[in-house]
């Protein structure tokens, strides 16, 4: 899947538009359940101006982990370790493909270096390497 269409299925995803009632069907848990993980920051859905939550894709996402994570037994405060620890998970896989991008820059400088010390010609023109740098 292209970034374009991974970032506009995301977008989608984090779109508020199910009301809590829709989310009770969906998830089979209670508005008292929800209300009180959302008071223990689990899930944060968005309040409209006349302060109705809406909650989103990710949101009943969200949900049904936690429900499931109750039900192996797991507590509200060992739920959001588990979450602390996704959300370091992500952030470091983010660092890691930056890094990725970084060595392939690296070693596509190098090869540049070795091209023009031979004498030849590089394989990629002068525009196209000057975008990579970019």
């Amino acid at each position: 899947m292209s970034n374009q269409k991974k970032r506009t299925s995301e977008i989608r995803k984090s779109m508020p538009l199910l009301p809590i009632g829709t989310v009770i069907q969906l998830t089979d848990l209670t508005a008292r359940q929800i209300r009180y993980y959302e008071e223990h920051d689990l899930i944060r859905p968005h309040r409209t101006e006349g302060n109705q939550r809406m909650f989103s894709l990710n949101d009943v996402d969200q949900l049904l982990e936690i429900k499931d994570l109750l039900e192996q037994g797991l507590n509200i405060a060992g739920i959001k370790k588990v979450f602390e620890m996704k959300k370091e998970e992500n952030e470091h896989n983010k660092i890691g493909k930056e890094l990725s991008e970084d060595k392939i820059r690296s070693i596509l400088r190098e090869e540049m270096k070795i091209a023009q010390s031979r004498l030849q010609k590089p394989s990629l023109r002068y525009g196209d390497v000057n975008r990579l740098y970019q």
